[in-house]
């Protein structure tokens, strides 16, 4: 079989990150996300326009960081 051992940490700790992230959801935690400064929301009659462009960009930082740190640590 062989393969990759590296993988099933990796997605173990990606599973448990969401279920971590979706846990604070649940629970309201995160109630202030898509309402930052910036994030864009338009409302006319018959149009609707909602754009989380600061939301996405802490997202990007998040992610970012995650993926530095997993090839920072993961040189070993």
């Amino acid at each position: 079989m062989g393969g990759n051992s590296a993988v099933g940490p990796i997605l173990m700790l990606a599973g448990l990150a969401m279920l971590l992230v979706g846990a604070a959801a649940w629970a309201g935690a995160l109630s202030w996300f898509g309402r930052l400064p910036g994030d864009v929301s338009v409302e006319r009659p018959g149009f609707s326009l909602y754009a989380p462009i600061t939301s996405m960009i802490v997202v990007s930082l998040a992610l970012t960081g995650a993926v530095a740190l997993i090839r920072w640590f993961g040189r070993g």
